[in-house]
This record gives structure tokens, sequence and C-alpha cells, in this order.
């Protein structure tokens, strides 16, 4: 008895021929000229005994699979017993042209050469694709139902099968897997594809928010997954059990699945918040018909969900068929496989296994050049506040990855200190003295830059001014809101301004603004300050969407309390948890790196989005810290050399790390 195998280098052949090893008989695997590389891998990683193994060179589109007449006779002689198919395009993305090719004519390519070594039964792999848009259960028995095949993927998979039942001369067997996930047991996978392709929202979610918070998301309706192991080891049994033929087998659970519960299992194996509460999506479709996707073809949601689906990885042909129509019967099924022990495993056995190979072997960003040094070699950056603090750990960073810091403060002796140091470690970099509070100032050190530089690639607005005091103490004070708006919002937004119009034109730049965690939080005592970060923010988000069309990119973040000469006036601060001015330069090297939207920590997330839930209760609560953390010596214009921050303070600070109280 022998063997032949389409697809035995694929990821469900190559655990199907690892089964078949463990029986008796040769292995013929039809395998293209160029890829015989592959498969001498395969057959080491198999560990089978030499000859066992045979290759046929051949090619899925050609008559016949392209196999010689010398290897037809071969085959026909040694008796191929079981002919198994399972060469095919599993991909939601591919066009028409490629799905009709490798689906189809590779099936009737497959089917002829069967026929012609009549191999003993033909195991054809096909898909649940074939049910097509099928709404309630689909039996194993059932085929040709009238379903709607929505896309070139589900008509090729229902033609193939057909061609496979209808054109074989030689007895069939059709086996129908759901969606195939990673090795149950090592969590091995092959490439990005059904639930994987939402696991760089995952990633971004643990990166957003604490994994104890519940979030709000759709239910998208029944999903079916399955392990390859579990595959390969079914189609293996029912292969070799009699009287079967002319039957098609669900290799599925037998159980179908909400898909939010299975990317709750994988949230939880990410170690991401998992959604607590899911909107039934028959609520949308309650909506007049035809509103919602009318509403969805308006060009600027158009472009704005075809960015997010990029930005995540997630392709749109996929978005639509997330949630399954039918549920699948395994009765059949079951019954071959009764008494043998083979049958799926709970998800939540395995998930992690699925997140871990993942996020070691598969994940996109593992092999793209995202290092820091290809983002910033070369690169003019344009930094405010650079004499001290966040500004000079950032630029000495920037220098020391190739980039051109230029330097912006008021004291020109620390920027020469600056450039002396990075210079020394073999950097470049620039300085300018300029009051960043003075509109006039600014201008002159825009055309001074311009004169000297023939770009500015990123401008990091990092100066800033920071007020602690209460409302109380502030009546007689409205300068300090004056200032603070001059400097944090004014000044930012005119020195932006300035520069905006080189990046629209080379379509090419990025700002990072520096804001606070206060903007997130709304702390007492920070009014003036929080206020002018906060107008930043707002201003940032509407410009931003502006000038994406233009590649020009805006980076937020909201940094939490660095321990820097700004906060040393506040004596309670020294016993407060803070990051170092090389922690908070560390984030800008990041923002520099990724271009995200926004680089927030988990706390300040969960501010903004529990004042949204309840505002009312985040104002009792931030009472409560306006009455532990009382206005310093320095609020009221006085020194105190004994005031030092309580135990109560201390413990707070610690439960809420990086608010400025």
């Amino acid at each position: 008895m022998s063997y032949f195998v389409t697809g035995a280098t694929g990821f469900i052949g190559r655990h199907l021929v690892e089964q078949l090893l463990k029986r008796d008989g040769d292995i013929h695997v039809l395998v293209r000229e160029g890829s015989r590389g592959k498969l001498d891998e395969l057959i080491q990683r198999w560990n089978a005994e030499p000859g066992r193994i045979v290759p046929v060179v051949g090619e899925l589109t050609e008559p016949r699979l392209g196999v010689s007449d010398d290897d037809v006779a071969r085959m026909k002689e040694s008796g191929v017993r079981h002919f198994f198919h399972l060469a095919a395009i599993y991909d939601m993305t591919a066009d028409d042209e490629r799905n009709e090719k490798l689906n189809v004519d590779g099936t009737r390519n497959a089917v002829t050469l069967a026929n012609e070594i009549e191999a003993g039964v033909l195991h054809h792999v096909s898909s649940i694709a074939a049910a097509g848009l099928h709404k309630g259960l689909f039996r194993e028995d059932h085929f040709d139902e009238g379903q709607k095949l929505p896309s070139a993927y589900h008509r090729t998979k229902f033609e193939s099968e057909k061609i496979a039942r209808e054109e074989s001369t030689v007895p069939w067997r059709v086996y129908r897997p759901a969606i195939v996930v990673g090795n149950s047991e090592t969590g091995e996978m092959d490439k990005i594809d059904g639930p994987y392709y939402f696991f760089k929202l995952l990633q971004k979610l643990r990166g957003w928010f604490p994994e104890w918070m519940p979030l709000v998301a759709p239910e998208m309706g029944y999903t079916n997954v399955v392990p390859v192991d579990y595959v390969a080891k079914a189609m293996d049994h029912i292969a070799h059990t009699p009287d079967l033929d002319g039957q098609a087998f669900h290799l599925t659970n037998p159980k179908s699945q909400r898909s939010g519960e299975v990317m709750n299992e994988f949230a939880k194996a990410a170690h991401a918040p998992q959604t607590g509460l899911r909107i039934d999506n028959r609520i949308l479709q309650s909506l007049p018909k035809g509103a919602l996707s009318m509403v969805m073809q308006a060009p600027p949601l158009k472009d704005a969900r075809r960015a997010l689906l990029a930005d995540l990885g997630i392709p749109e042909e996929v978005i639509e068929y997330v949630g399954l129509t039918a549920q699948f019967d395994t009765r059949d099924t079951e019954r071959a496989l009764k008494g043998t022990g083979i049958e799926v495993p709970d998800l939540e056995t395995y998930a992690w296994r699925l997140w871990d190979y993942y996020e070691r072997h598969l994940d996109p960003d593992l092999y793209r050049d995202h290092s820091f040094e290809a983002a910033v070699n070369g690169k003019r950056v344009l930094i405010t506040g650079g004499s001290s603090g966040i500004g000079a750990a950032a630029a000495k960073k920037i220098a020391a990855a190739g980039g051109i810091p230029l330097l912006v403060a008021r004291g020109i002796e620390k920027l020469e200190e600056i450039k002396t140091e990075i210079e020394s470690d073999g950097g470049t970099a620039y300085v300018y003295s300029a009051d960043l509070a003075d509109m006039d100032s600014l201008d002159e050190l825009v055309e001074k830059v311009r004169s000297e530089h023939p770009v500015v690639d990123i401008l990091i607005n990092n100066a800033g001014r920071s007020i602690r005091r209460s409302i109380a103490l502030s009546y007689e004070r409205f300068h300090d809101f004056e200032r603070t708006m001059q400097l944090n919002y004014f000044g930012a937004i005119r020195l932006t301004m300035n520069l905006l119009p080189h990046m629209t034109e080379r379509k090419s730049g990025h700002v990072i603004q520096i804001s606070s965690i206060g903007a997130q939080t709304n702390p007492p005592r920070f009014s003036a300050y929080v206020a002018s970060k906060a107008a930043l923010d707002a201003w940032t988000r509407v410009v931003g969407s502006e000038v994406i069309g233009d590649n020009v990119h805006f980076t937020t973040i909201h940094m939490q309390l660095v321990k820097t000469p700004m906060i040393a006036p506040t004596k309670i601060y020294d016993a407060f948890p803070t990051i170092t001015p090389d922690e908070a330069a560390d984030l800008i090297c990041e923002a520099i790196r990724t271009k995200p939207k926004t680089i927030n920590t988990r706390l300040g997330t969960f501010g903004e989005v529990l004042y949204a839930l309840a505002p009312k209760a985040v104002d009792q609560i931030l009472h409560t810290a306006y009455k532990v953390f009382p206005d310093s010596a320095a609020a009221s214009g006085k020194q105190d050399p004994n005031e030092k921050a309580s135990m109560e303070q201390i413990a707070m600070a610690n439960l809420m790390k990086g608010v400025h109280w």
C-alpha cells in the first residue's frame, strides 16, 4: 500500500504526513522542482526512514498535475491506496484568478491524476467555506443547498468539492475543516490567518488598558476554530476506516463558539483586557436596510476604516466574514472517531500556546527594521527645553543613534555644555537660544534654523511650565494662567505652525507633543498646567487629522511624573514614585521609532475612560486627593525646610503612580 499527497509541505499537509508515517507504506509527495529543498528539510524533521518519502515532481496548475508518464506508471504499479488532495489556496484576500487557478483547476488536475492511477480512494480536503452563507445547521450530507457564495474563495471551495464529487471515477471522501489554528501541543502555526489577524489588536489593547479593565465590543456572531493536530489525526483515522466512501466529514468543533468568547480566550493568554459586555450584532442589523452600509461608504469613513485596519494588519476582506452564518453538524465525524480519543480540545487549554508561538515567531514586528537607529539616523530633530531634563536626555539618545539634535532653550551656556558632551561622544548637535514664550523670538528661531538646515524632520515640543496651586490661592494670580498658556500652548503651536508648511510641502514630518498624564486624570491644583496641556492635546488632534494625508504625523506623549527641576519646588514629590529624565527620553525615542498617535500609561487611559463613564464619582475621588495633598509652601510664596510627604500621601502616590498630585 502507498499514498499520494498534494500540499504535503503545507501546514495541514505536513501534519498529515507525520501521521501517515506511523503506518506502513511509501508516501508519494507532489513537489515543485524549486521546492525540493523545503521537502528535504521536512523529511529530516519527520525523521522518515530513507526511501519512504518519494518526491514526485509536478505542478498544481498543470494538466494531470504535470506528473510525468514514468511517475504515473510507477504509482499505478505500486498501487496508491489513498490519494490525499490538500494543495489549495486558503486565503480570503486572494483575487478571483488565483482562487480559480489553484482551487478549481488544481482540483480538476488532481482528480484527473487520481483517476488515471486508479487510486483506491480520493480524499479531498475542502472547507466549511463551501457552505457559503447558508443559514442554520449545515449537515455533513449537505452540499448544494442553494447557499450564497459571496466571494471567490467561497465559490472556488464549493466548485472544487463539486469536481471531486462528480468527476472522480474512484471512490471519494471529503473533509471540511473549520478555521484551522496552530498545533494545540506546540502552538506551531505557519501564517497569520483567522483569529490571528486580531492578535495585533490584542497587543495594542494590552498596551492601552490594564488587564483587569472590562471592555465593550460588538459580538460578531459564531465562529469555529480547530487545532491543526486534531484535523490531521481525524483525517488520518477516518481515511483508514472502511465503508465511509461517498461521505463528507466536518472537522469542526461540535459546538460553535461565539467570536467574542474566542477572542476573550486569546486576550486572557495575551494578558490583555477582555470584553465584559458584547453588543449583539443584530442591533446594527435592525437599522433601516442599507443605512449602515451607505454611511460606511462615505469617503471619510472608508478611509478611516481602511487606515485603522491597515494599522492593525487586518485585511478588509476578512472583516466581512468574521461571523459564520451556519453551524456545522459533526455526527458522522464523531461516529467515525468514537473510541479513538481524537477530539477537539477546549480552546482554553491551548490558547496560551498559540499566543506564545505568535509572539515568538509570527508577529510581523519581529521581521521589520523597526530599530530606533533606522528611524532617526540622519534626521534633524528640533528639541525645545533641550538644556536639561527630558530634552537633554532625549538629545543624547538621538545623537548616539545618528540623529542630529537641534537644541533650543533660553540659556545658551547650558546648551553648549550638552552640545560638547554629544560631540565628545562622536555625535553632532546644534544649539539655539530663544524665548519660547515670545512669539517674535520663535519666528526668529525658525528663520535661523531654516537658513542653516535643509529640513527639520522631527519637532519635539518639550519645553513647558508647571504650576501647582489650588484655585483658592490663584484668585489674585491670573498671570499664572497667562504665562503657563503662553509657553505650553501658544509657544508650542506657534513653533509647530512655523514648521508645518515645510513638512506638508515635503510630504514628510513628525511632531511630538510632550503632554501630561494630568490632561487625562485632571488632578487638583493643576488647573493652569492641565488646561494648557489639554488645549495642546485638542489642537493636536484637530490638526493631526488635517495633515495626515500629507504624511505628517503627530504623537502626543502623556508623560507621567518625571524627576526634573520643574517639580523641585514641591518637596513632597521627593518621596513620590517618578520616572527619570532618561526613562522619559526613552518614550520620546519610542515615539520617533513607531510614530503612534499617543503614548499613554494604563492609569492615564483608565482615568479618561472612568471620567467618561462616571464623572461625578471621579470628582469625589479627586476631591479626596485634594484633601490628602495640600498646597505646598512654595504655592503660598513661602519656604518650609521641614516640608515632607506623609505616609498617607506616599501610599496614595504609589497607588496612582505617576499622577501629579
